[in-house]
Formats: C-alpha cells, sequence, structure tokens
C-alpha cells in the first residue's frame, strides 16, 4: 500500500488517475521489476493462453508471462506506468505479446476473454470497497470457461508500518468471495489463503507483510 502522494502545487489528488499519476511522478521506477511472487507460485506451473493483467503498473508480471508464452492483456490507469512497462516489454523484444490498455477499471474495462485474469493487489486509496468489488465481479466474468481468477491482496500493513498513513479496509478472502457472488456449480476455489512473506520496508529494513489469495477456476 502507498501513502498519500500530492501535485507539485501541493494539492492531493482525488480522483484515482490523479493520485496514480502523482504517485509514479515520483520517481522514475518505483517497483522492483521483479513478478509478484504469489503470481509467479500460482501460475509458474500453469499452461500459457491468453491473459488480463488489471492494475500492471509498471509491466513486471505481464512481462513475467509473456515470457513464459502467455498472450497478455495489460491495463493500468497511469499513463505513465503504462509508457515505462512499454519501453521495457520493447527492450526485450516481447512488444507483439502484449497489449498495454489504459483503463480506470471502474469507467472502462477490456474486452474479451481469457485463460487467466490476474489481479494483484487491486488497492486504490481514492476507489471505495463497493468500487473495487465491481471490478473484481467484471474481472470474473472476462474469464473463459476452464480459465482462472487470481486475486491477490493486502490482508493488512507490512510490520513496518507503525502508523498507517491512511484508512483502509483490507478485505478477507472470504469477503471478496462473498463481493464475487459466484455460483459454484460454475466456478472451483482452488486456493483460499492467507500468506505469510518476508518483506523490507522502503529503507531496507526487514519486516513482514500478510496476504490474502484465492484463486478459483471456472468450470
Amino acid at each position: 500500500m502507498n501513502s498519500t502522494h500530492h501535485h507539485a502545487d501541493g494539492t492531493t489528488p482525488t480522483t484515482t488517475v490523479e493520485y496514480w499519476e502523482a504517485f509514479y511522478a515520483e520517481r522514475e521506477q518505483v517497483w522492483s521489476g521483479r513478478p509478484n511472487a504469489l503470481l509467479v507460485r500460482e501460475i509458474a506451473g500453469v499452461a500459457p493462453g491468453s491473459a488480463l493483467d488489471l492494475g500492471c503498473a509498471e509491466g513486471a508480471d505481464a512481462i513475467w508471462l509473456a515470457q513464459r508464452g502467455w498472450q497478455v492483456t495489460a491495463a493500468d490507469v497511469s499513463e505513465t506506468a503504462l509508457a515505462r512497462a512499454r519501453a521495457e516489454a520493447q527492450r526485450l523484444g516481447l512488444s507483439e505479446q502484449i497489449g498495454w490498455q489504459r483503463h480506470d477499471l471502474a469507467e472502462s474495462f477490456p474486452s474479451g476473454l481469457f485463460d487467466l485474469v490476474t489481479a494483484q493487489y487491486l488497492h486504490s486509496p481514492p476507489a471505495q470497497d463497493g468500487e473495487r468489488t465491481r471490478i473484481l465481479r467484471r474481472a470474473a466474468e472476462a474469464v473463459a470457461p476452464g480459465g482462472l481468477l487470481l486475486i491477490v491482496g493486502h490482508a493488512e500493513w507490512p510490520s513496518w508500518v507503525v502508523e498507517p498513513p491512511l484508512h483502509v479496509h483490507f478485505p478477507t478472502t472470504a469477503e471478496v468471495r462473498a463481493g464475487l457472488a459466484l455460483d459454484p456449480a460454475e466456478w472451483q476455489v482452488e486456493v483460499d489463503e492467507v500468506v505469510d512473506l518476508e518483506h523490507a520496508g522502503p529503507e531496507g529494513q526487514p519486516g513482514t507483510k500478510k496476504d490474502n489469495i484465492l484463486r478459483i477456476r471456472r468450470r
């Protein structure tokens, strides 16, 4: 999770687009460039097909999937993040395997059905819980028959965050499942888990975090 960000004039962003553009404007590269560990854990052994990466940020997950043979559609609200992702994919010779699309997912959504729909840490401070639930429901609708929906989210603030900068509700897997309201005749929950991970702080301080993971297959 990320703290509040400000425009150059000191004002606080109020929309999702403004928030994330301000966030990515703070540094030339925000994330490590490595794929999310739980995506790797859950998908490394899955045969490649078509994938939709929601909230792709600077593209590490989408690039990792493409390197393993997936044809990826990657969406994010920040054009700044997408520009960095496109440049890295081009550098690696993966431009033909990844289509980058800008979407405020509460307003628009990539079209099509996918063998994998992944939403890694789809938390956005300007958005409300109901908005996230609507996005995840739309994500489920985008899963092709036989495909996977993979949702990973924070369960709590990392251990090194002593005073959380924002009041944020981190939904449990039970809350996410309730919000999705999936028909058990059509969907099978394969993983429903809370995991503890080592997670260093921004200054390199050691720490841990808890994450929720749901892997659900459309029958």
